[in-house]
């Protein structure tokens, strides 16, 4: 899924955390219906996710007054790359989305985070000390711990086992390349204006969505275009209310609760698809959250001292 940039943060931190908590509940809200439509072709269900989004994205910029600004650029070939890297995830990630239940298929997209900081240490060259590794190596372990259950691929197991390790594959694979989408995004944020990114990206997803009709699409059923039209819609209404949180108070404050989506995925996978926790998701999916927490808790330190840092420089010098 895309997030909106942020813009600077502002002191409002029960309006910024109210705000991420919708956003999360709009999230899965839009995997849910993803999960109830069914076995849609990933293609498919990226076409309707993105299409469908582009509504509620138009209507807050046009109450922004930001629509005559929005497709202006001068990068726009950084926006393809971006969006095609971003879409690339998105599908994958879907494709786990109908073959693992919903806590785990939610869980595992922890890893993106992770992942995020392994790249930014290769290939960006940022500087990565040994308590945010350490935290990633726990993080990972988590993973794993999740995971192990699931890879019965060459064991002679029941198709359906079969299904849920590819799932698996599937939804780490998505993460590693959304942390890919999400480097480009942070490249793109330094010249580009929000509603541009945003909406070249629901525009790119949907053209690519759209070329993979040869690919088998189907013809969805009114149950599950109904369904699909909406995860659309609780994808863009999730856009907007991520991106208003940040508006009211700092990243390192509303970003923890994106881990709310853990019990919320539980619970909505339980009762609407009957999906039952296991130990390995439940003790796993701990260690994801608290290392991921404790990567954010560090760099907001780390961005306190730089900030001090740079406020000290010029009476020094």
């Amino acid at each position: 899924m895309a997030h909106l940039i942020p813009s600077p943060a502002r002191d409002r931190p029960v309006r910024g955390i109210t705000l991420k908590l919708l956003s999360v509940v709009a999230f899965v809200g839009m995997a849910s219906f993803i999960k109830a439509a069914g076995e849609v072709p990933a293609g498919e269900i990226v076409f309707f996710r993105s299409f469908f989004a582009i509504p509620p994205v138009l209507a807050m910029m046009i109450w922004r007054k930001e629509l005559g600004v929005a497709l202006s650029t001068n990068r726009p070939l950084g926006h393809l790359l971006r969006g095609t890297v971003g879409v690339t995830s998105m599908t994958i990630g879907f494709f786990a989305l109908t073959r693992l239940p919903l806590p785990e298929a939610i869980t595992l997209g922890y890893a993106q985070p992770l992942i995020v900081v392994v790249l930014s240490a290769l290939v960006l060259r940022e500087t990565v000390r040994i308590y945010r590794w350490t935290a990633v190596i726990v993080g990972l372990i988590g993973v794993i711990i999740i995971s192990l259950p699931r890879f019965t691929l060459f064991s002679g197991a029941s198709e359906m086992s079969s299904q849920e390790t590819l799932g698996v594959i599937a939804a780490l694979t998505a993460a590693a390349i959304g942390a890919c989408a999400l480097l480009l995004t942070r490249n793109l944020v330094t010249t580009e204006r929000t509603p541009t990114i945003v909406l070249w990206f629901c525009l790119t997803c949907s053209a690519w969505g759209l070329m993979t009709i040869p690919f088998g699409w189907v013809m969805p059923t009114p149950s599950q275009a109904t369904f699909l039209i909406l995860a659309g819609i609780f994808g863009g209404l999730g856009q907007i209310l991520v991106t208003e949180s940040y508006r009211h108070a700092e990243a390192s404050t509303v970003a923890p609760f994106e881990y709310s989506s853990m019990i919320l995925g539980v619970l909505v996978g339980y009762f609407a698809f009957g999906d039952v926790p296991t130990i390995h998701m439940l003790v796993g999916g701990s260690i994801v959250v608290g290392a991921g927490i404790f990567i954010i808790w560090r760099e907001h330190r780390l961005g306190v001292a730089q900030a001090a840092a740079r406020k000290i420089t010029p009476t020094q010098s």
